[in-house]
């Protein structure tokens, strides 16, 4: 985690920055860090709290956002069903994209052994702690900073950048760099849209072309037992 600690580390700074200057309260500033702990949903939903949008179209761009924990969380289940209620929903709320990454490339199968679980368990938790505080620190410096911090610098432009560095290095298959071209091409076309309405659509189109392109995976055909009558 240690390895890509400086791009969250960045990551943070810029979002901190970024709800500094969209009028939001020291208060809210660091309640949204502490609790919500979403860069990429924060960074959608500030601009639209600061535009007055409508409460529905903040929580639906976010949790659009967000959808692709689903996922992560659908795959991680198998590994944490052994777990108490308590101790698997503070891990799905710890749990971001490079904690994810990571873990599935140094787990990529779960297992029953008790000594394998919890050497699972460690890595997944010093990961995810590691991650918040570096995250939360660093957003609430950016915070602290905002006023010393000129706009100049491009701060917006580099979480745009952290952003792209982390879509591609996910982008690992055909049929995920087909989605996110056509997640990128919508979201262009259709940036007329108000209140940031084109990732919404962006998003829609993306999932609508992978089910249509995406092929079901073929079962196996069952073996016949040896001496089963033809």
């Amino acid at each position: 985690m240690l390895a890509v600690a400086p791009g969250i580390a960045a990551w943070g700074l810029m979002t901190g920055v970024a709800m500094a200057k969209s009028g939001m309260s020291v208060l809210e500033v660091i309640l949204m860090t502490v609790l919500v702990y979403a860069g990429s949903a924060q960074l959608a939903a500030i601009p639209l709290l600061a535009a007055g949008a409508p409460m529905w179209v903040i929580l639906a761009t976010a949790g659009c956002v967000n959808l692709r924990f689903v996922v992560f969380s659908a795959h991680l289940r198998v590994y944490m069903m052994h777990l108490p209620r308590w101790e698997r929903m503070l891990t799905g709320f710890l749990t971001a994209d490079l904690t994810y990454v990571l873990f599935t490339r140094r787990f990529p199968d779960p297992s029953d052994d008790p000594a394998q679980r919890l050497a699972q368990q460690a890595y997944l938790a010093g990961n995810c702690g590691l991650g918040w505080c570096n995250w939360v620190s660093f957003s609430l410096l950016g915070m602290a900073l905002a006023n010393f911090i000129p706009g100049a610098w491009g701060l917006g432009f580099a979480g745009i950048l952290a952003l792209l560095g982390i879509a591609c290095s996910l982008t690992s298959t055909r049929l995920r760099v087909v989605s996110a071209g056509v997640a990128g091409a919508v979201a262009v076309a259709a940036f007329a849209l108000p209140f940031k309405l084109n990732i919404l659509v962006a998003i829609a189109a993306a999932v609508a072309v992978c089910l249509l392109l995406e092929k079901p995976a073929t079962p196996p055909t069952p073996r016949s037992k040896p001496g089963a009558a033809a």
